[in-house]
C-alpha cells in the first residue's frame, strides 16, 4: 500500500511517461494482464490510456488492473491511469519512492 507522499511522487514523474496500452471495448483481457504484468516487471511505472468506447469508466478500469497485477492504483485522471509496481527483477534501477 502506497503512503499520500508516494502517491504524489508517482504522479509526479508519470506525467513525463506516454501510456504504453489501450483499454478499449474488450475491457481487461488476459493478454492485456500478462503484458501489463511483463510492462511493470521492466518499468515498475506505467500508464494506460481508456478508450470512449470501453464500457467501464477509468476509475473502475483502474482498480480491476490493479486487481488482476497486483500492482498499486496510483492515479486515474480523465481517461489516463497510472499503476505501479516494485520489480522482482535485479538488473534494473528501482524507481526510489521513499
Amino acid at each position: 500500500m502506497l503512503t499520500s507522499k508516494q502517491r504524489a511522487k508517482l504522479r509526479s514523474m508519470a506525467q513525463t511517461i506516454n501510456p504504453i496500452f489501450q483499454i478499449g471495448k474488450n475491457g481487461i483481457t488476459e493478454n492485456l494482464v500478462n503484458d501489463v504484468i511483463d510492462a511493470l516487471e521492466k518499468h515498475e511505472l506505467i500508464k494506460l490510456t481508456v478508450l470512449k468506447n470501453a464500457e467501464v469508466p477509468a476509475k473502475l478500469m483502474l482498480d480491476e488492473i490493479c486487481k488482476e497485477t497486483g500492482a498499486d492504483p496510483v492515479t486515474a485522471i480523465g481517461n489516463k491511469i497510472v499503476i505501479y509496481r516494485l520489480s522482482s527483477r535485479d538488473d534494473i534501477n528501482h524507481i526510489d519512492i521513499l
